[in-house]
């Protein structure tokens, strides 16, 4: 059965859903999931996931990521994008240097509302249904943090580009749309590419069409994901079945961290960390 990662350079118009429909399609494979919804207007990384590497998601998932997104002054509209309905258009008197001061106060760790144009749940329901239906309803901010956030060019008069590099949970829209108000002409996001989720950029990405054609040649293995940690290999078999197991194993030689643990064949276990020479799996990915 087809295992692994697929990078998708996902096309504008389509949701995350889709790009699973059309990936359990072509592997003729149930489990596939993926790291990280991107609006329908977006387009660029999305790792997806196929058979055991459904278990990798929660990692994908809450990593950094990183954006590239137009900035267009001017105007507010109802889903904080240019798809949405304009609520108000206003005059832009704010130029680059003032684009520029105005990221200042959205860098580090920040409150962000989130927009009614979007999977969030309020008592059991998702905004967006809310918000079709022409509902608004009071949303609790949350914390965010923006590690890196530049102003890369002007594209058109009033309108620019930025590089945003963030946490899990972080809508660029609202940040777009927040901006313009602290600019006091209103703003809202004309396009958005991912570049990076998952430690994974958009060099690692491919098109449907190329899974299409070539299928699982395409799959990365699973511990791609985990590249960051260091690798560490069970030293004997009594201990790689008591991994198997899913027990911990002693090793007063190994230092304090994470580790990608491997069997003695090479095969990828677990994801796992080291406290006081005692490996404890934190996830494990070998069996069926």
């Amino acid at each position: 059965m087809p295992n692994g990662i697929l990078i998708i350079d996902k096309p504008a118009g389509w949701t995350s859903m889709d790009v699973c429909a059309k990936v359990r399609g072509i592997f003729h494979e149930k489990r596939v999931g993926h790291g990280g919804t991107l609006d329908p207007m977006a387009t660029g990384v999305l790792p997806v996931f196929v058979g055991q590497a459904t278990r990798a998601v929660e990692f994908a998932e809450n990593g950094r990521k990183e954006y590239v997104a137009g900035l267009r002054l001017g105007l507010s509209t109802d889903t904080q994008d240019t798809t949405g309905q304009t609520l108000e258009t206003r005059p832009v008197t704010a130029d680059r240097s003032d684009v520029e001061a105005a990221l200042a106060r959205f860098r580090g760790t920040i409150q962000q509302i989130p927009p009614m144009y979007s999977a969030v749940k309020i008592n059991g329901q998702k905004l967006y249904e809310l918000a079709r239906r022409g509902r608004e309803v009071e949303r609790k901010p949350r914390e965010i943090t923006i590690y890196e956030l530049e102003l890369l060019d002007e594209i058109a008069p009033g309108e620019y580009r930025l590089r945003c590099l963030c946490s899990k949970g972080t809508y660029i829209r609202t940040l777009c749309h927040d901006l313009g108000e602290v600019l006091g002409c209103g703003g809202a996001m004309s396009s958005l590419r991912r570049t990076m989720a998952g430690g994974f950029r958009l060099e690692d990405a491919v098109t449907l069409e190329d899974v299409q054609t070539r299928g699982e040649a395409l799959l990365l293995p699973t511990d791609r994901l985990f590249d960051a940690y260091p690798a560490y290999t069970v030293p004997s078999a009594g201990r790689e079945k008591r991994v198997r197991n899913g027990n911990p194993i002693t090793d007063d030689a190994l230092p304090d961290g994470i580790y990608r643990v491997y069997g003695q064949n090479g095969e990828f276990l677990c994801l796992s960390r080291a406290k006081g020479g005692v490996l404890t799996a934190i996830k494990n990915f070998f069996g069926g």
